[in-house]
C-alpha cells in the first residue's frame, strides 16, 4: 500500500468537502479549535492524522468521518 498516496487522497477528500461547504481552511480550523497550518497539512497529505483529529474535522464540516473514505 502506498501510504503517501492514501494520505493525499484523504486530504483531497477533506478539501473537497470543505470547499463544498464554502469554508476556508482558517474558518474550519477556528471551528474546531485548531490552527490554519494543521488543516493545510491535512489537505496536502503532509500528516498522518489521528482518529480524534479526523473526528474533529468531520464535526467541523458537519459530516460523518466515513464521508472521508467513500
Amino acid at each position: 500500500m502506498d501510504k503517501q498516496k492514501k494520505l493525499v487522497e484523504l486530504g483531497l477528500k477533506v478539501k473537497s468537502i470543505r470547499v463544498s461547504k464554502s469554508l476556508t481552511q482558517t474558518e474550519l480550523a477556528n471551528n474546531i479549535g485548531k490552527d490554519h497550518p494543521s488543516i493545510n497539512r491535512l489537505e496536502k497529505g503532509k500528516i498522518n492524522p489521528s482518529y480524534i483529529f479526523l473526528l474533529e474535522v468531520a464535526d467541523g464540516l458537519g459530516v460523518s468521518i466515513i464521508d472521508f473514505f467513500d
